[in-house]
């Protein structure tokens, strides 16, 4: 019999040649283990009521003609920032709820034209501005692996559905950490590609300078699949890269031996030195040396990078957010049913938690002498980057996605050290580095992500990075079912 839990995209693909498995059967089985565990864990918002019939209609077109794409019934877990035709898209809000832009965005049209089924738009921090992710429409999503802690975020509802299987790969976005903090915190693989490179037409936005959709997935493998179809040049975004090239497949980087002859900037100021540091720095040191055991040269970088100032003195997030996001919203008239921050605010369908930063937003805006300020940062940031991978001769720069555990619920993420991408709008992937010491919540432990940045349209080389260590390391593991 298919084994669902843990498959990729080929086994799947070969399993349809086979005769083992069709679109509709693999449909209806994720359908069934997301009725039968997202009680638990939250981060599901809405199922798609069309999807078994589009994996029929699938079906069909399979039995005339074979794969209609790489993507062929290819289950996806959306965030639910991403506009959907057929669906909702509530960014996670009550005060969007039931709002539906008659579209789809960009990638998701990438999607659907490769195969793909939208089985479920999934949960986040409301808005994508937090990390924690609760929403108002779904409240708070739990960590399949430690159902006392967050799932990261904000795009956390992908990140703990796929982790407990609810879909065979996911779409997430990210302005400050929200693609990365989830795979570091649910053990998979998630991509930040370089802003511009993926479309963010039709993608509720936070701050344009830095916001950017990407894949997240179990395997290194199966979210280059996806990032090969959602890498797309969109002529209706005057947002994409200037200079948008790309390799014809970025599966052609998928090397076992990605790591061999590689040079790799350990950025040690990333790394916590206290007490609460520990659990997540004994992993790294297991993850370093496996780093070297497979041939890759690793270079101590000891540059005064501060995580902290990074995101409080040069991230232009919440200066963006009120003139990006209220454009957005404005763009549909009485379609909207609501136009703008002070809206929302004055709705009270939101959650208490973010009302601060949005209050705090509403004050920001892109004529003041702090925004010009910030830009004038970030692109020393990114000069200083490009200076230290030119000057040590370096294929990445490495180091934990955040520097303690991801934080249990009721707290709030501390420590990540997102921002460098961010801000500078460099690709970084995210992989598992290994798991803590199980607790009595944690039956296997808590995940810890490696993070690795690289040169702008430079996915390429992450991504033999990333395969090699993943191949080097094979630390995925799914959470254990009684767990949840």
């Amino acid at each position: 019999m298919f084994a669902l839990e843990e498959t990729t995209i080929s086994k799947v693909h070969q399993a349809m040649h086979a005769g083992e498995i069709t679109c509709a059967e693999l449909v209806r089985r994720y359908l069934a283990r997301i009725e039968a565990f997202d009680a638990k864990l939250n981060a599901v918002i809405a199922v798609n009521p069309e999807a078994i019939r589009e994996a029929e209609a699938l079906d069909m077109a399979f039995a005339e003609g074979g794969l209609t794409g790489p993507l062929h019934g290819i289950p996806v877990l959306l965030k639910d920032n991403c506009e959907t035709a057929d669906m909702p898209t509530t960014a996670g809000s009550k005060s969007l709820e039931g709002f539906c832009s008659e579209r789809d965005a960009f990638l998701v049209c990438c999607l659907r034209q490769a195969g793909a089924v939208i089985i479920a738009k999934t949960n986040l921090h409301e808005f994508a501005i937090w990390g924690e992710t609760v929403s108002s429409m779904l409240g708070q999503t739990l960590n399949p692996y430690d159902l006392t802690r967050t799932p990261g975020g904000s795009s956390g509802g992908t990140g703990a559905a796929l982790a407990a299987n609810f879909g065979l790969v996911g779409i997430g976005t990210d302005t400050v950490n929200s693609i990365r903090s989830p795979a570091s915190a649910c053990c998979l693989c998630g991509i930040r590609p370089t802003v511009g490179l993926v479309s963010g037409r039709g993608v509720i936005p936070y701050a344009l300078t830095q916001d950017t959709a990407g894949p997240m997935a179990r395997t290194v493998e199966d979210a280059v699949r996806v990032l090969d179809v959602i890498a797309q040049f969109d002529p209706d975004d005057g947002a994409m890269c200037e200079d948008f090239s790309r390799p014809v497949s970025y599966m052609d980087y998928l090397e076992k031996d990605g790591l061999r002859g590689k040079r790799l900037g350990v950025l040690y100021r990333f790394f916590g030195k206290a007490e609460v540091n520990r659990p997540v720095d004994a992993v790294m040191d297991t993850a370093l040396a496996a780093m070297e055991a497979a041939g890759a040269t690793l270079v101590p970088i000891e540059e005064p990078i501060d995580s902290a100032w990074l995101v409080n003195e040069v991230s232009v997030h919440l200066h963006e957010l009120k003139t990006h996001f209220g454009a957005y919203l404005s763009s549909f008239g009485d379609k909207a049913p609501v136009c703008s921050i002070d809206e929302i605010l004055e709705s009270g369908m939101h959650t208490p938690g973010i009302a601060e930063n949005l209050r705090r937003a509403n004050r920001l805006d892109l004529t003041m002498p702090e925004y010009s300020l910030r830009l004038r940062r970030r692109a020393e940031i990114q000069r200083k980057v490009i200076g230290i991978l030119e000057e040590k001769r370096l294929d990445a720069l490495i180091y934990p996605h955040q520097q303690q555990l991801v934080c249990k619920v009721g707290d709030s993420q501390k420590e990540r050290n997102g921002a460098l991408a961010s801000v500078t709008g460099f690709p970084a992937i995210v992989v598992s580095a290994g798991f803590t010491v199980p607790d009595e919540t944690a039956p296997i432990g808590v995940p810890v992500g490696l993070e690795m940045l690289g040169r702008p349209l430079d996915e390429a080389g992450l991504i033999a990075l990333a395969y090699g260590f993943e191949q080097k390391t094979m630390v995925r593991r799914a959470p254990i079912r009684s767990a949840l």
